[in-house]
């Protein structure tokens, strides 16, 4: 038997971002690498640190990277850590997340869940889903 789903929903914020390039080759795309901090309010209450992996081209870019949420989901307290992968055009940022297997922590352990957000440009808060089962 499985476990029913739940969908979490609220709203992040970025605390802190710093990006730096890595790699730069005239005429060819740029490569960059972020460290993001991030504050959860709703069922995701809590904080999130995750690094990204940037490709540039033009004014768009694709990216990957891995983010640890430390708090509550549902009520129930501890991590786990999301790989995100997405893309920015058009004046917004698209990014699906997919729990990591076996990374749940405290009431966490053995999460499961998929969902994601869309970002526009200078957006303060970015509402959120999370589709989770234990």
């Amino acid at each position: 038997m499985t476990d029913p789903t739940s969908t979490a929903t609220g709203t992040f914020t970025i605390r802190g971002w710093d990006e730096q390039p890595y790699a730069e080759a005239e005429g060819a795309p740029k490569l960059t690498h972020a460290r993001v901090t991030t504050a959860y309010t709703g069922e995701l209450d809590g904080q999130g640190t995750y690094a990204l992996l940037m490709v540039y081209d033009q004014a768009d870019a694709t990216y990957t990277g891995y983010e640890r949420f430390t708090g509550t989901l549902g009520g129930r307290s501890g991590s786990f850590v999301l790989r995100l992968e997405g893309g920015f055009s058009d004046g917004a940022a698209r990014t699906t997340w997919t729990v990591v297997e076996g990374t749940g922590t405290g009431d966490l352990a053995g999460l499961r869940g998929e969902g994601g957000y869309v970002a526009a440009q200078g957006e303060p808060e970015v509402a959120y889903e999370l589709r989770w089962r234990l």
